[in-house]
C-alpha cells in the first residue's frame, strides 16, 4: 500500500467526486431515456419517423455550444453520438 502522502490523499478526494459525479450521470442518462422512450411512443401519432437525423444534429451543435473545456467538441460529439446510439437501441417501456 502507497505510503499516505499529500498526493495520494488528494487522487482519493478527486475519485470520490467522481464516483458521485459518475452516480448523478446514470441517474441523469437513466433520466433522459426515460424521455426519449415517451417521445418514441409519440412519433407514430405524431405522424412522424422514429429517426430524426436533423433533430440529432441539432442536439450535438446544442451540446458544443454549452461546452467550456476541457473537453474538445469533437469528444463531445462523439459522447453524444454514442448516448443517441444507445437511446435508440434501448428497448421500449
Amino acid at each position: 500500500m502507497p505510503e499516505m502522502n499529500d498526493a495520494f490523499e488528494e487522487i482519493e478526494k478527486h475519485r470520490a467526486q467522481i464516483d458521485e459525479i459518475d452516480r448523478e450521470l446514470v441517474a441523469l442518462l437513466n433520466k433522459r431515456a426515460g424521455h426519449s422512450l415517451v417521445i418514441r411512443g409519440l412519433k407514430p401519432e405524431a405522424k412522424m419517423g422514429l429517426f430524426d437525423a436533423k433533430r440529432e444534429e441539432e442536439i450535438l451543435v446544442k451540446v458544443t455550444g454549452y461546452n467550456e473545456g476541457p473537453l474538445y467538441n469533437e469528444n463531445l460529439r462523439e459522447i453524444y453520438s454514442t448516448i443517441l446510439k444507445v437511446m435508440k437501441e434501448t428497448p421500449s417501456l
